[in-house]
């Protein structure tokens, strides 16, 4: 079988990301052409970007988000619900040649593994507008918010999470995100929230257990099409502290292996914890 590839401090390659750094970073993974334009900048009392009065906002690669170019560089996903924040987030407004307005929230890569991945390099998210996603680990929602921005109004995201306190976010959030479904349930066990979700295209993963690729792959037999993409994100000392990290993260791939889950990519995250991983791949894919 074909080892998956990997990403930076993997030793293969990476693909192309938005770059880091600080004023004057350079931007790699924006599109061309497509939907782009310049927007005010509020201030951080206000809730915007702070560093200048003019930003240039253009599609990355990944479908539904973009980057923002100004002073730095930033991730941005268009909001869905304009006017509405979710974390005190910082926004970017832009102005259309129509003059009409369009709203867009700053993603943190150091507070989202997804957002930290596409920074990082990552080929392909396989999120993108109209897609139903199951999320896993949920949490108070802060990623899930700007995955609700990328699917879009077509697209739909199932948000489990276990925690009263972070759920009753999640349902909070929901009232205005509709297309934001919180499932206040463990993610252990899928039988008991199966008639709440529907087929999805891609899984997201984000539980921090020593059984993840298990809660994965179980969820994947109930939810996941076949041909459909999962990511999951593997904190090495959650599993087994005693080993090297890169043996455990092998472990976890031979794992899901073994559950027809295929990974296809596999990349060290820069800004969250160290010894973090996440694996991408597809699930029941056609032998080649």
């Amino acid at each position: 079988m074909k080892p998956p590839q990997r990403g930076r401090g993997g030793g293969v390659r990476g693909g192309r990301g938005l770059a880091r750094g600080g004023e004057g970073s350079a931007v790699r993974g924006s599109g061309r052409g497509g939907e782009s334009g310049r927007g005010r900048v509020k201030s951080e009392s206000d809730g915007g970007i702070k560093g200048g009065s003019k930003v240039l906002v253009t599609p990355h690669r990944h479908a539904g988000v973009f980057v923002a170019k100004s002073k730095a560089d930033a991730l941005v996903t268009k909001n869905l619900v304009p006017g509405e924040i979710i974390y005190n987030e910082k926004r970017i407004f832009v102005q259309n040649e129509d003059r009409s307005t369009v709203e867009y929230r700053v993603w943190n890569p150091h507070r989202s593994k997804l957002a930290d991945a596409i920074t990082t390099g990552v080929d392909n998210i396989w999120i993108k507008p109209g897609v139903k996603v199951l999320y896993l680990g949920a949490s108070s929602g802060y990623t899930v918010s700007h995955v609700s921005d990328i699917v879009g109004p077509e697209g739909c995201v199932y948000a489990v999470e276990h925690s009263d306190i972070c759920g009753k976010v999640l349902m909070n959030m929901a009232e205005k995100r509709t297309n934001v479904i919180p499932i206040i349930e463990d993610a252990r066990h899928p039988a008991k929230y199966r008639m709440l979700v529907g087929m999805v295209d891609i899984i997201f993963s984000d539980v921090n257990h020593p059984e993840q690729a298990k809660i994965l792959s179980l969820n994947a037999s109930y939810f996941l099409k076949s041909g459909g993409h999962f990511m999951i994100s593997i904190k090495a000392n959650s599993i087994d502290s005693t080993i090297a990290a890169e043996t455990v993260y092998q472990m976890e791939v031979e794992k899901l292996q073994m559950e027809e889950l295929r990974p296809t990519e596999i990349l060290h995250l820069d800004s969250c914890e160290e010894k973090h991983a996440c694996v991408f791949g597809g699930y029941r894919l056609p032998r080649k």
